[in-house]
């Protein structure tokens, strides 16, 4: 068989075990990962190849910004506590104590390559988890934390791994060549250039997001536009990558910039057909990944020079069970003993039921970085002859806490979150919604009140559209709370506009729902994802007026 043929046939059944996990309402990626292993040993399969310059290159950038893309940044910004301690401090956390447990357990793993491997397997990958609970019913804010920690902590256990990779090998890292026997000038210089690789990637990423919000809508084609919106997270990641800075931070700085101008770059058919896009893009993407997983497995034990298999089991074994407890040690105290010592902490931002903070320590499976960051180990050291230590153990071991996360934590997660009941609380964002809506609609009867009709037709047109705006106002008015009174929806600035033909009186109705909702998000009243929601909707709207 062919590498296309082989291709085409594992997105294929990409797409069938995807359906299958829907229809036994499972997380899709575990059910990727052990069909990807179930194919992998039948016999005549070719056995394909992962270059990790290719994983990181081809699947991580689009992964990486779409999530940006969908991200609330109000959200994200009220919860960066608890998300810079999860992508941040779990990561480091999770490295040292896998790094301490792998220098007790394996014989003859030093102190740097038992860095190298906590590091590799530090930071988890939301998809899994996110496919479960946004299907279910939890709290929006569980979503939001295990999204955002997911867009930051890549970067920061790369740059980990980077940097324990440099010690081992002898090389080179952002600009220097470091040892563990360099003491506190080690530490030292690391956290420096942490900083410096941290804030450089998210300078690039500004840059980018600064030039693609510039072009496009100097752009006259749909589809170059298109092509543009699929290319804009490498325009951010080369650069970065280049420079030796964090191009994981640039894409995730690009995509939330970008995220934000949206509405002013784009119109609305381009962005109808750029998400959709992106959708099955990168849908393709990550099951193409999690069944290549599983296909690398055979392959990995091959590659076992020297260490039985039973042992090797032993080693992944433990160090998973170590992945899944340093997490559920990690976040208990995080969420409850900053409040038990902070009285404002407490009283501005109340600690989260156990139920919520259970799901978010269970949610620990690994993906595409782990597997990515094990097979970009370097052969050799620096004199390229001696051979990089421990490396195919290393191998063996990550894949072995990818199989286990993903099936063990991926598979329950759903009776996880059944038996622990969580209370039916009002959603937000349903209220938020529907301000919203209300705001909007009364926006563009405001718009409709200012248009002057030329034309019989013109004017029972807007006859027409004024109704069905009245209507729309009068329900919205009823769902909303007592307090909620739409004060706010005359700050418009007034438009006398002559209106020649229905067609433009719906455009100017529209238009005023959509200037009244990004202000809205602007504001802080809305998150971004009340914004898509009824952005969609309004696109739709105005896509149809052009057909």
């Amino acid at each position: 068989m062919h590498g296309i043929e082989v291709i085409l046939g594992l997105l294929l059944a990409v797409a069938l075990l995807a359906w299958a996990a829907s229809r036994l309402r499972i997380s899709y990626p575990s059910l990727l990962v052990i069909g990807g292993l179930a194919i992998g040993f039948l016999p005549g399969i070719p056995r394909l190849g992962l270059r990790p310059d290719v994983v990181f290159l081809v699947f991580l950038p689009p992964i990486l910004y779409y999530a940006a893309l969908l991200t609330s940044w109000r959200d994200f910004k009220a919860n960066l506590r608890p998300i810079s301690l999860l992508a941040i401090g779990l990561v480091l956390f999770t490295t040292c104590c896998t790094a301490v447990v792998a220098h007790w357990l394996i014989d003859g793993m030093g102190w740097a390559t038992a860095f190298v491997l906590g590091a590799i397997i530090s930071p988890p990958d939301a998809v899994a988890a996110t496919s479960v609970t946004q299907r279910m019913r939890v709290p929006r804010r569980i979503i939001t934390i295990l999204e955002g920690e997911s867009l930051v902590n890549d970067a920061a256990a790369l740059i980990a791994y980077r940097v324990a990779i440099a010690v081992v090998a002898g090389t080179t890292v952002f600009g220097g060549k470091i040892s563990f026997g360099e003491g506190l000038s080690f530490a030292g210089g690391t956290a420096v250039r942490f900083v410096v690789v941290a804030a450089g990637g998210v300078a690039i990423g500004l840059l980018a997001g600064l030039v693609i919000a510039w072009i496009r809508p100097r752009l006259r084609d749909p589809s170059v536009e298109a092509a543009v919106s699929l290319l804009t997270p490498y325009v951010a990641y080369l650069p970065a990558e280049w420079l030796h800075l964090s191009s994981v931070l640039a894409v995730v700085t690009c995509g939330l910039y970008i995220a934000r101008r949206l509405n002013q770059i784009t119109t609305p058919r381009v962005r109808l057909r750029a998400f959709a896009t992106w959708e099955t893009v990168v849908f393709l993407l990550n099951g193409l990944i999690f069944v290549l997983i599983g296909l690398q497995l055979p392959q990995v034990i091959a590659g076992l020079d020297g260490v039985p298999l039973s042992r090797a089991i032993f080693y992944a074994a433990v160090v998973s069970v170590v992945a899944i407890a340093v997490r559920m040690a990690w976040v208990f105290p995080a969420t409850y003993l900053p409040r038990m010592l902070s009285r404002t902490l407490r009283e501005r931002d109340p600690a989260a039921p156990w139920r919520n903070v259970f799901v978010i320590a269970w949610t620990g499976m690994r993906g595409i970085v782990s597997l990515a960051a094990a097979l970009a180990l370097p052969l050799t050291l620096a004199d390229g002859v001696t051979p990089f230590p421990r490396r195919d153990l290393i191998i063996f071991i990550t894949f072995g806490v990818i199989l286990v996360t993903l099936v063990l934590q991926g598979l329950t997660l759903p009776a996880v979150i059944r038996w622990l009941r969580f209370e039916q609380v009002p959603d937000d964002a349903d209220d938020e919604e529907v301000t919203a809506r209300y705001l909007g609609a009364l926006a563009a009867v405001e718009r409709l009140d200012n248009l002057t009709a030329l034309g019989t037709s013109a004017s029972e047109r807007l006859g027409r559209v004024r109704a069905t705006y009245d209507e729309r106002v009068a329900y919205y008015s009823r769902r909303l709370t007592p307090d909620g009174n739409g004060d706010g929806a005359g700050e418009s600035d007034p438009v006398s506009l002559a209106c020649q033909t229905g067609e433009q009186i719906e455009r100017e109705a529209l238009a005023a729902e959509r200037q009244m909702i990004v202000r809205l998000r602007d504001q802080g009243v809305i998150g971004d994802e009340v914004l898509r929601r009824i952005q969609e909707e309004l696109d739709h709207e105005e896509s149809r007026l052009e057909d």
